[in-house]
Protein backbone atom coordinates (compact mmCIF):
# COMPACT_ATOMS: atom_id res chain seq x y z
CA UNK A 1 0.00 0.00 0.00
CA UNK A 2 2.08 2.95 -0.86
CA UNK A 3 -0.53 5.77 0.50
CA UNK A 4 -1.45 4.67 3.93
CA UNK A 5 -2.93 7.97 4.74
CA UNK A 6 -5.75 10.11 2.96
CA UNK A 7 -6.09 13.94 4.68
CA UNK A 8 -9.75 15.03 3.47
CA UNK A 9 -10.66 18.94 3.95
CA UNK A 10 -14.74 18.94 4.61
CA UNK A 11 -16.67 21.67 2.53
CA UNK A 12 -16.13 21.59 -1.04
CA UNK A 13 -13.43 18.38 -1.02
CA UNK A 14 -15.23 15.58 0.90
CA UNK A 15 -18.65 16.74 0.65
CA UNK A 16 -20.47 17.75 -2.33
CA UNK A 17 -22.45 21.12 -2.46
CA UNK A 18 -25.32 19.97 -0.26
CA UNK A 19 -22.82 19.19 1.97
CA UNK A 20 -23.11 15.55 2.23
CA UNK A 21 -21.06 12.63 1.55
CA UNK A 22 -22.04 10.47 -1.12
CA UNK A 23 -22.25 7.03 -1.07
CA UNK A 24 -20.00 6.60 -4.01
CA UNK A 25 -17.58 8.71 -1.80
CA UNK A 26 -18.28 6.88 1.28
CA UNK A 27 -17.77 3.78 -0.29
CA UNK A 28 -14.67 4.23 -1.58
CA UNK A 29 -12.98 6.40 1.75
CA UNK A 30 -14.41 2.81 3.95
CA UNK A 31 -12.87 0.19 1.20
CA UNK A 32 -9.68 2.18 1.82
CA UNK A 33 -9.71 1.81 5.30
CA UNK A 34 -10.52 -1.73 5.13
CA UNK A 35 -7.16 -2.03 3.26
CA UNK A 36 -5.44 -0.35 6.01
CA UNK A 37 -5.47 3.10 5.33
CA UNK A 38 -6.14 6.06 7.70
CA UNK A 39 -8.12 8.96 7.46
CA UNK A 40 -7.88 12.38 8.53
CA UNK A 41 -10.16 15.18 8.19
CA UNK A 42 -8.76 18.91 8.47
CA UNK A 43 -11.08 21.62 8.35
CA UNK A 44 -11.34 25.24 9.32
CA UNK A 45 -14.47 24.00 11.39
CA UNK A 46 -14.92 23.65 14.63
CA UNK A 47 -14.42 20.20 16.18
CA UNK A 48 -18.08 19.32 17.15
CA UNK A 49 -19.33 19.50 13.59
CA UNK A 50 -17.16 17.32 12.29
CA UNK A 51 -18.08 14.54 14.28
CA UNK A 52 -20.88 13.36 12.09
CA UNK A 53 -18.73 13.18 8.68
CA UNK A 54 -16.12 11.16 11.26
CA UNK A 55 -19.12 8.87 12.42
CA UNK A 56 -20.44 8.30 8.91
CA UNK A 57 -16.93 7.38 7.42
CA UNK A 58 -16.67 4.82 10.97
CA UNK A 59 -13.26 6.66 11.79
CA UNK A 60 -13.86 5.60 15.71
CA UNK A 61 -13.84 2.28 14.31
CA UNK A 62 -10.47 2.78 11.71
CA UNK A 63 -8.66 4.55 14.41
CA UNK A 64 -8.94 8.01 12.05
CA UNK A 65 -8.29 11.72 13.40
CA UNK A 66 -9.66 14.56 13.00
CA UNK A 67 -7.55 18.20 12.62
CA UNK A 68 -10.13 21.13 13.54
CA UNK A 69 -9.67 24.48 13.03
CA UNK A 70 -6.88 24.64 10.50
CA UNK A 71 -5.13 22.76 12.71
CA UNK A 72 -5.33 24.26 16.00
CA UNK A 73 -6.52 20.82 17.66
CA UNK A 74 -6.26 17.47 17.05
CA UNK A 75 -8.45 14.16 18.32
CA UNK A 76 -7.73 11.05 17.89
CA UNK A 77 -11.26 9.34 16.98
CA UNK A 78 -10.59 5.85 18.64
CA UNK A 79 -10.24 7.11 22.11
CA UNK A 80 -11.63 10.54 21.92
CA UNK A 81 -8.30 12.43 23.01
CA UNK A 82 -7.15 15.75 22.06
CA UNK A 83 -3.70 14.77 20.78
CA UNK A 84 -2.73 18.67 20.52
CA UNK A 85 -4.02 21.88 21.36
CA UNK A 86 -3.06 25.52 20.63
CA UNK A 87 -5.16 28.32 21.43
CA UNK A 88 -5.24 32.08 20.31
CA UNK A 89 -3.55 34.77 22.37
CA UNK A 90 -6.36 36.65 23.65
CA UNK A 91 -4.42 39.62 23.63
CA UNK A 92 -4.91 40.46 20.42
CA UNK A 93 -7.99 40.73 20.30
CA UNK A 94 -9.26 44.05 21.04
CA UNK A 95 -6.61 45.65 18.87
CA UNK A 96 -8.31 43.78 16.06
CA UNK A 97 -11.09 44.83 16.91
CA UNK A 98 -10.13 48.37 16.66
CA UNK A 99 -8.90 47.62 13.30
CA UNK A 100 -12.16 46.34 11.79
CA UNK A 101 -14.64 48.60 13.73
CA UNK A 102 -14.90 51.01 10.85
CA UNK A 103 -15.38 47.89 8.17
CA UNK A 104 -18.71 45.81 7.41
CA UNK A 105 -17.24 42.05 8.98
CA UNK A 106 -17.84 40.05 11.52
CA UNK A 107 -15.67 38.91 13.60
CA UNK A 108 -16.45 35.15 15.23
CA UNK A 109 -15.63 33.23 17.80
CA UNK A 110 -16.79 29.54 18.70
CA UNK A 111 -18.56 28.41 21.87
CA UNK A 112 -19.92 25.26 22.35
CA UNK A 113 -23.07 25.27 20.13
CA UNK A 114 -22.61 28.73 19.66
CA UNK A 115 -20.93 31.87 17.13
CA UNK A 116 -20.10 34.73 19.21
CA UNK A 117 -19.84 37.61 16.78
CA UNK A 118 -19.24 40.95 17.24
CA UNK A 119 -18.86 44.60 14.99
CA UNK A 120 -21.15 42.84 12.44
CA UNK A 121 -23.89 40.35 11.52
CA UNK A 122 -24.13 39.43 7.63
CA UNK A 123 -25.00 36.91 5.07
CA UNK A 124 -21.53 34.94 5.55
CA UNK A 125 -22.06 34.91 9.19
CA UNK A 126 -25.14 33.34 8.48
CA UNK A 127 -23.24 30.89 6.28
CA UNK A 128 -20.46 30.15 8.58
CA UNK A 129 -23.35 29.28 10.98
CA UNK A 130 -25.02 27.23 9.49
CA UNK A 131 -22.71 25.12 7.48
CA UNK A 132 -21.19 24.59 11.37
CA UNK A 133 -25.37 24.15 12.51
CA UNK A 134 -24.01 26.80 15.23
CA UNK A 135 -26.30 29.81 16.85
CA UNK A 136 -25.43 33.17 16.33
CA UNK A 137 -25.04 35.36 19.23
CA UNK A 138 -24.15 39.30 18.50
CA UNK A 139 -22.34 40.88 20.97
CA UNK A 140 -22.02 44.54 21.41
CA UNK A 141 -18.23 44.38 23.07
CA UNK A 142 -16.75 41.08 21.04
CA UNK A 143 -13.11 41.95 22.85
CA UNK A 144 -14.71 41.82 26.43
CA UNK A 145 -17.07 38.89 26.07
CA UNK A 146 -14.67 36.71 24.75
CA UNK A 147 -12.95 35.92 27.89
CA UNK A 148 -12.63 31.80 27.78
CA UNK A 149 -10.11 29.92 25.47
CA UNK A 150 -10.56 30.05 21.69
CA UNK A 151 -8.64 28.54 18.65
CA UNK A 152 -9.27 31.16 16.25
CA UNK A 153 -10.91 34.07 15.01
CA UNK A 154 -13.09 34.42 11.83
CA UNK A 155 -13.67 37.74 9.89
CA UNK A 156 -16.93 37.38 7.64
CA UNK A 157 -17.12 39.98 5.01
CA UNK A 158 -17.63 40.68 0.93
CA UNK A 159 -14.43 39.67 -0.76
CA UNK A 160 -12.67 42.18 -1.61
CA UNK A 161 -13.15 43.44 1.98
CA UNK A 162 -11.22 40.50 3.24
CA UNK A 163 -8.43 41.04 1.22
CA UNK A 164 -7.56 44.08 2.34
CA UNK A 165 -8.27 43.14 5.63
CA UNK A 166 -5.83 40.53 4.81
CA UNK A 167 -3.06 42.82 3.46
CA UNK A 168 -3.40 44.93 6.63
CA UNK A 169 -3.82 42.07 9.26
CA UNK A 170 -0.98 39.82 7.79
CA UNK A 171 1.64 42.67 8.02
CA UNK A 172 0.40 43.76 11.29
CA UNK A 173 1.21 40.58 12.91
CA UNK A 174 3.10 38.36 10.86
CA UNK A 175 5.68 36.65 13.10
CA UNK A 176 3.06 37.25 16.16
CA UNK A 177 -0.48 35.85 14.09
CA UNK A 178 -1.12 33.30 11.47
CA UNK A 179 -3.54 35.63 9.07
CA UNK A 180 -5.04 33.38 5.83
CA UNK A 181 -8.13 33.49 3.71
CA UNK A 182 -10.03 29.96 3.95
CA UNK A 183 -13.11 31.15 1.08
CA UNK A 184 -13.02 34.74 -0.41
CA UNK A 185 -15.27 35.91 2.29
CA UNK A 186 -13.81 34.16 5.17
CA UNK A 187 -10.46 35.60 6.91
CA UNK A 188 -8.94 33.30 9.59
CA UNK A 189 -6.70 34.87 12.22
CA UNK A 190 -4.77 31.58 14.36
CA UNK A 191 -2.16 30.88 16.36
CA UNK A 192 1.15 31.73 15.03
CA UNK A 193 2.84 28.71 12.77
CA UNK A 194 -0.19 26.93 12.86
CA UNK A 195 -2.02 25.79 9.44
CA UNK A 196 -2.89 22.30 8.36
CA UNK A 197 0.65 21.56 6.84
CA UNK A 198 2.55 22.49 10.38
CA UNK A 199 -0.55 20.52 12.44
CA UNK A 200 -0.43 17.07 9.89
CA UNK A 201 2.97 16.95 9.91
CA UNK A 202 2.83 16.71 13.67
CA UNK A 203 0.39 14.29 13.11
CA UNK A 204 2.10 11.80 11.22
CA UNK A 205 5.54 12.38 13.65
CA UNK A 206 3.19 11.18 16.17
CA UNK A 207 1.46 8.24 14.43
CA UNK A 208 4.46 7.35 12.56
CA UNK A 209 3.50 8.08 9.19
CA UNK A 210 5.57 9.25 6.72
CA UNK A 211 4.81 12.24 4.60
CA UNK A 212 5.58 10.40 1.31
CA UNK A 213 2.85 7.76 2.78
CA UNK A 214 0.47 10.61 2.60
CA UNK A 215 -2.23 12.03 0.22
CA UNK A 216 -3.73 15.33 1.19
CA UNK A 217 -7.16 16.83 -1.08
CA UNK A 218 -8.55 19.82 -0.44
CA UNK A 219 -10.29 22.91 -2.79
CA UNK A 220 -9.58 25.99 -0.49
CA UNK A 221 -6.49 28.71 -0.01
CA UNK A 222 -6.40 27.25 3.39
CA UNK A 223 -5.88 23.97 1.75
CA UNK A 224 -2.65 24.77 -0.31
CA UNK A 225 -0.08 24.94 2.72
CA UNK A 226 -0.96 21.02 3.08
CA UNK A 227 -1.68 19.94 -0.78
CA UNK A 228 2.43 21.53 -0.82
CA UNK A 229 3.65 19.33 2.02
CA UNK A 230 1.71 15.75 1.06
CA UNK A 231 3.32 13.24 -0.77
CA UNK A 232 0.61 13.38 -3.30
CA UNK A 233 -1.11 17.32 -3.14
CA UNK A 234 -5.00 16.92 -5.07
CA UNK A 235 -6.74 19.70 -5.78
CA UNK A 236 -10.52 19.01 -6.51
CA UNK A 237 -11.71 20.30 -9.89
CA UNK A 238 -13.42 22.40 -8.08
CA UNK A 239 -11.20 24.50 -6.88
CA UNK A 240 -9.22 27.91 -8.00
CA UNK A 241 -6.42 27.75 -10.45
CA UNK A 242 -4.66 29.11 -7.14
CA UNK A 243 -4.75 26.44 -5.77
CA UNK A 244 -4.76 24.09 -8.66
CA UNK A 245 -1.38 25.03 -9.18
CA UNK A 246 -0.39 23.90 -5.78
CA UNK A 247 -1.36 20.07 -6.58
CA UNK A 248 0.39 17.00 -7.83
CA UNK A 249 -3.00 16.00 -9.09
CA UNK A 250 -6.06 17.56 -10.44
CA UNK A 251 -8.99 15.52 -9.72
CA UNK A 252 -13.16 15.47 -10.24
CA UNK A 253 -15.23 18.61 -8.56
CA UNK A 254 -16.80 17.06 -5.01
CA UNK A 255 -20.27 17.23 -7.04
CA UNK A 256 -18.97 14.13 -8.90
CA UNK A 257 -16.91 12.07 -6.32
CA UNK A 258 -13.67 13.24 -6.78
CA UNK A 259 -12.51 11.35 -3.96
CA UNK A 260 -13.79 8.17 -4.71
CA UNK A 261 -12.41 8.70 -8.89
CA UNK A 262 -8.82 9.89 -7.18
CA UNK A 263 -8.86 6.64 -5.01
CA UNK A 264 -9.61 4.71 -8.51
CA UNK A 265 -6.38 5.93 -10.31
CA UNK A 266 -3.70 5.98 -8.05
CA UNK A 267 -1.98 2.86 -6.12
CA UNK A 268 -3.08 2.85 -2.16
Amino acid sequence: MKYKVITLDIDGTLTNSEKVITENTKKALLDFQEKGGKIILASGRPQHSMFPYAETLALKKYGGYILAYNGSCVIDCKTGNMMFRQTLDREYIPEICGIIKNYPVGIGAYQEDNMIVGNSVNRYTRNASQRNHLNIIYVENFAEYVDFDIYKCLLQGEPEIISELECILSEKYKDKLGVFKSEPFFLEIVPNGIDKAYTLDRLLKMTGFSTDECIACGDGFNDISMIKYAGLGVAMGNASDTVKKSADFITLPNDLDGIAFLLEKISV
